[in-house]
Parts: C-alpha cells; sequence; structure tokens
C-alpha cells in the first residue's frame, strides 16, 4: 500500500506537467534531430553531456533544462513533446512520471563508471514495484560488457538496451593533447605543485542524501599527515559536492590546497600521483592513468551495511588498503599498486572506455536523418 500512496505522489507532484505534455504532444509533431539535455542537479554541460554535445552541436538542434535553470514548467513540457532524444545522467524525478510519446528515447547517460555503489533497483532495500524512478529508460550506456547486467538490474531494463559502447566523458584520458594541456594550465594556476609529489585527497560522503550529507574528519589529522611526508609532497583536497562542512584544521597553503568548490576530479587526476579515496567511483578513471590509488576505508563494515557494493569490496582494490591514518601514510610512502590486479579491473569494468566514446554513443542511439 505504501509504494502505491508513493507512486500516486510521484505523479501528484508532476500533474501540471503531465497535463501540459500531453497537450502539446497532441498539438506538435517531434522534431526528428532535437535533443534535450535534462539534468535537475548539474548547471552547465558538463560531464557526459559536454562530450556529447561536442560530438552533436554541428547537426543536431540542442535544448538545455539544467538545474536552476531547468525553465518554465509549460515551455518544459513542450520541449520534451517535441524532442526525438532526452539525455538524462543521474536520478532525475521530473521525466519519471511523463507518459513520453512513441519517437521520442529517453536515455540515461549516468554518470559514473563501473558498477560500485549499488543503485536504483540493484539496492538491497529497493522493491518498490509501484516506482516509477528509473523505470523508463529506453537506453543506457556502460563501461564494459561485463556490467550490463548490474544496471540492467540497476534500472530494471532489457540487457539487450544496455550499451557496453563506454563512458563518454573518459574519452578525455586518451587524448595527449587535452591531457597536456590541463596540466599546463593547473601548472600555471598552482605552480608550487609543479615538481611535487601530488596527492589527491577525494573521498565520497556518508549519509543518504544531500542534505544530511558528512564526512568523519575525526579519522584523520591533516597536520600529522603534512608532518609525516614533508616538503617533497603537495595535497589537494578535493571533498564531495554534498559534503557542506570544510576542514576543521588550518591547513599549511604550503602544503595543502582546498579545490573542493572549484575544480572537476577528472582534470585534478592529470596531476596526481597518489589518489586517496574510499567508496568514490573516482577510483575508475584514476585506472585509465598511471596513479598510484589508496583506499582510505575506516568505516567499512557500516558502509556495506548501508549502502553495499555491487561485487566484493575485494574486487574494486588494485592498490594499497588502509583502515587507519597510521597505515595510510605507510601506503603513501612504502606501498604499491598491484599492477596484475589493475589490468584485471580495468579489464573487467571499463574495457569499454577508449577514447571513442561520445563517437559510437552518437553512432549507435542517436542515428537519424538530418
Amino acid at each position: 500500500m505504501a509504494s502505491f500512496i508513493k507512486m500516486i505522489l510521484q505523479i501528484a507532484r508532476q500533474l501540471d506537467l503531465i497535463v501540459y505534455y500531453i497537450f502539446y504532444r497532441w498539438k506538435y509533431n517531434i522534431i526528428n534531430n532535437q535533443v534535450l539535455f535534462l539534468s535537475q542537479t548539474r548547471n552547465e554541460l558538463t560531464g557526459n553531456f559536454e562530450f556529447i554535445y561536442n560530438e552533436i552541436k554541428a547537426d543536431y538542434l540542442v535544448k538545455t533544462a539544467l538545474g536552476d535553470h531547468i525553465g518554465e514548467r509549460k515551455e518544459l513540457a513542450k520541449t520534451f513533446a517535441m524532442s526525438h532524444y532526452i539525455l538524462v545522467d543521474d536520478f532525475t524525478p521530473i521525466i519519471y512520471p511523463i507518459p513520453l510519446r512513441k519517437g521520442t528515447h529517453l536515455i540515461q547517460v549516468w554518470h559514473a563508471l563501473g558498477a560500485f555503489k549499488t543503485i536504483g533497483f540493484a539496492r538491497s532495500r529497493n522493491h518498490d514495484r509501484f516506482s516509477m524512478t528509473h523505470r523508463n529508460y529506453d537506453d543506457t550506456i556502460v563501461s564494459s560488457a561485463s556490467i550490463v547486467k548490474d544496471y540492467a538490474k540497476a534500472f530494471r531494463m532489457n540487457e539487450k538496451d544496455v550499451h557496453p559502447i563506454g563512458i563518454p566523458r573518459t574519452d578525455i584520458f586518451f587524448n595527449e593533447r587535452k591531457k597536456a594541456s590541463i596540466r599546463f594550465s593547473l601548472y600555471r594556476e598552482y605552480p608550487w605543485l609543479k615538481g611535487k609529489k601530488v596527492i589527491l585527497f577525494a573521498p565520497t560522503f556518508r549519509g543518504g542524501n544531500i542534505h544530511n550529507a558528512y564526512y568523519d574528519y575525526s579519522k584523520i589529522n591533516f597536520k600529522k599527515l603534512q608532518m609525516a611526508l614533508g616538503d617533497e609532497y603537495a595535497c589537494i583536497v578535493k571533498m564531495h559536492p554534498f559534503i557542506s562542512q570544510g576542514v576543521p584544521e588550518d591547513l599549511d597553503p604550503s602544503f595543502y590546497i582546498d579545490l573542493s568548490s572549484q575544480r572537476d576530479i577528472n582534470d585534478l587526476l592529470m596531476i596526481t600521483d597518489i589518489l586517496i579515496t574510499d567508496y568514490s567511483s573516482v577510483i575508475f578513471e584514476a585506472a585509465l592513468l598511471p596513479i598510484k590509488t589508496i583506499f582510505f576505508i575506516y568505516d567499512l563494515e557500516n558502509y556495506i551495511a548501508d549502502r553495499d557494493f555491487f561485487y566484493p569490496f575485494e574486487k574494486y582494490t588494485y592498490g594499497p588498503v588502509a583502515f587507519t591514518q597510521e597505515e595510510m601514510i605507510d601506503a603513501i610512502l612504502y606501498g604499491a599498486v598491484n599492477e596484475e590486479k589493475k589490468k584485471e579491473f580495468v579489464d573487467y569494468f571499463i574495457n569499454a572506455c577508449d577514447g571513442y566514446s561520445s563517437k559510437r554513443f552518437v553512432e549507435i542511439l542517436m542515428r537519424i536523418d538530418i
């Protein structure tokens, strides 16, 4: 009964949009080359959106409805009705109750690589048979054939509609010119990082959502970390955007720089020697680069109980594992990546990422007569 009521509430929240949409789908035809990039969390065409946009901008009519600029609802319904393709890259509740017309293709270009933390209907607690969430995608993409089954389960899709063509935003990791340009730009902005062994501290958040997200800073003493490593190193702090509380310590600017609110993490990986993270999907991007990844997992059992993973956690750890700060420091100084396990990790989770994912996306999923 509760799940049925939840479905009714999902519909009720978008009822005006549904009514407008039904009217506009009757009044207007689909524009054959119109593409809508839709996101309720992203304010700009970044991530997968950016790479797909660059691939199609010359030939397609592009519309955007993003974050704070998602637009007036009547106009949004009209755009829904006239778009041949609607692309989303995350949880997007505004679109799920809309009775999309035949000829409109809703494609989920999920922002994360691999199959790490469970999502959608793959989460053990999510057995809501009436829920509309993640249930009306026509197609989605993944980073390898091995994980097609995982995303089919997460989004309750037929496996034939889950396409292992790679993730568009990873194309940059195979473009040496662009990587060099990013490094040049970062070193010009932060010249003191050049010549250092750069650590990127980038954990994910704890808590259920953006409203209660946090990180347990008591598990790390930044001053002690600096003293243990010395002048040979420098550290970029990149907290998850959901975490509103900054580092409670005063960080020495000769060693630390906090870029939590400024930089795309993919850019920062271009100058990273050592990544310290935990349950963040950045481990997949890092595996495409010669980076030593350290898994600082002080709360693994609790995290598994709360969120869980698609696979046993050991399948992801191709670098040193640390449960305490002392173990993390030891891993920075002496630990090494298991190159054989890293190769197995890449082959299983991200082997479709080869620099041509954006091109394949358009060729396979957006082939229309223009």
